[in-house]
């Protein structure tokens, strides 16, 4: 048997242990799935034939939506956009430190960066809506303890994303910028931040995004903003203006994400 035989079967057999191996994962994926969907009754078909007649009925209940009260939703939808971009703004100017912390080239010291990334994950895992709970009761109603919810919960995730961006840069104009005998601060400003300004110019973006979403959700636990009156009608069951604020929610996000992609546009 010749050699290239012996390498075209060693090249067939890889293949059929890459495909067993697929296989395999991908078995084991569906059986995850599967099993979390009958554990949450997800497959209990009766049960989901039965709430039908419910939603249906709910769905007519909120037919025709009423806009009567439009004049009085100028100002939480004012509340919640500013909410928005407070939130991520906050988020923003602490996560840009942190995430140079946070980050292995850039971290002063492995400990500096073990605790700052724990630090971020403590942060990303306490939902907004909970710390929304929380700062209402420290501070009081109103747009404050949602913009502070925002924030806090955002650092988390921003954070990670600066330093995960901060760490794949191109080593070789920071090399080059240290070998200049630049300082740390100036290795930053010139050699590391052109590189990431970019990455960290969308996630900024795509969290302000996502804030306005959240932030509708903050307001009924107090947090101000549309949500509040959302919350002010379901109370009472006035589903015809709970479609009506529905609407209103899903028109400003489509505008928000709108222009969103045009704020990329500009800063690509």
């Amino acid at each position: 048997m010749s050699l290239s035989s012996f390498d075209e079967d060693d090249i067939l057999a890889r293949q059929r242990r890459d495909w067993i191996g697929a296989a395999g994962r991908g078995a084991i994926f569906a059986i995850v799935v599967i099993a979390s969907a009958y554990y949450t009754g997800l497959l209990d078909a009766e049960r989901l034939s039965e709430g039908l007649p419910a939603l249906w009925t709910l769905f007519t209940e909120m037919l025709p939506p009423d806009f009567s009260a439009w004049r009085d939703w100028w100002k939480p939808l004012a509340d919640t956009f500013a909410m928005s971009i407070a939130g991520t703004a906050l988020a923003v100017l602490f996560s840009l430190p942190l995430g140079f912390l946070a980050a292995r080239n850039t971290s002063p010291h492995p400990i500096v960066y073990r605790l700052v990334r724990t630090l971020l994950n403590g942060l990303r895992s306490i939902p907004e809506l909970i710390m929304g709970i929380v700062f209402v009761a420290a501070v009081g109603f109103g747009a404050l303890p949602g913009v502070l919810a925002l924030g806090v919960h955002s650092i988390g995730m921003v954070g990670k994303f600066f330093a995960e961006s901060i760490e794949h840069v191109d080593p070789a104009p920071v090399e080059a910028a240290r070998a200049a005998g630049a300082s740390p601060f100036q290795v930053v400003m010139h050699a590391i931040l052109p590189q990431v300004m970019p990455q960290m110019s969308d996630v900024s973006i795509y969290r302000w995004e996502y804030n306005f979403r959240a932030s509708t959700v903050l307001g009924m636990v107090g947090a101000g903003g549309i949500g509040f009156e959302l919350m002010a009608s379901l109370r009472i069951m006035n589903y015809q203006e709970v479609a009506a604020l529905l609407i209103v929610v899903l028109v400003m996000v489509s505008l928000v994400d709108g222009l969103g992609a045009l704020l990329r546009q500009r800063l690509a």
